[in-house]
């Protein structure tokens, strides 16, 4: 009679986990950006940073276990993302929704990110007049905010852009991952290939 007792219960907590591990993927789907501890925790109404993180850590490992296109990855600052693995990014890149951004306002974006605070005038120096309508088009966007000191305007990254590019929120932390990710750009063709053989 006791184990006919505990069945019930084990059966609801189980249910429970499921359907919590279900809602935390859905939301990791559909925000298509890394999420906080926080944010995962509202979806599923808990505020126990432990719990969700374990949750998030046993979503993780189910993806690492199944052989999909698809992994979850824990990022610095305790975030967590949904994402393509990069072995297939080359071969469905064609099919992807038109880019955020075009080449030009990208990289003027690229520059405000490694140069961050920098001031207004420095970029038009750089990137020319017509980095203007690119700075509205990323502050438009949520990419970046621009503040008034005194006679000059200075520019930096904001929460946002760091979650949407998969960066860290900590400055110092964000430009060496910027700087990896342009090293790994400026290498040839040839020597992307033989490294991801």
């Amino acid at each position: 009679m006791e184990e006919m007792d505990q069945k019930p219960l084990k059966q609801p907590n189980q249910e429970k986990l499921r359907r919590d591990l279900a809602v935390m993927e859905a939301g990791l789907y559909v925000a298509g950006r890394p999420l906080d501890l926080k944010t995962l925790g509202s979806l599923i109404h808990s505020r126990s940073k432990k719990k969700v993180q374990s949750l998030a850590k046993a979503l993780m490992k189910q993806y690492a276990e199944r052989d999909t296109a698809l992994e979850i990855l824990e990022l610095e600052d305790e975030r967590f993302v949904l994402q393509l693995k990069t072995e297939y990014t080359p071969k469905v890149r064609k099919l992807a929704i038109k880019p955020l951004l075009s080449v030009g306002p990208l990289k003027t974006l690229s520059y405000i990110a490694y140069r961050q605070p920098v001031l207004q005038a420095r970029v038009i120096d750089v990137r020319g007049e017509h980095a203007y309508d690119h700075l509205k088009q990323l502050e438009d966007l949520g990419l970046i905010l621009r503040e008034r000191t005194g006679r000059s305007t200075v520019i930096r990254t904001t929460e946002f852009f760091a979650d949407y590019f998969g960066l860290s929120h900590d400055l110092k932390t964000m430009k060496r991952q910027l700087a990896n990710v342009f090293e790994e750009f400026a290498k040839p063709e040839s020597q992307k290939k033989e490294q991801s053989v």
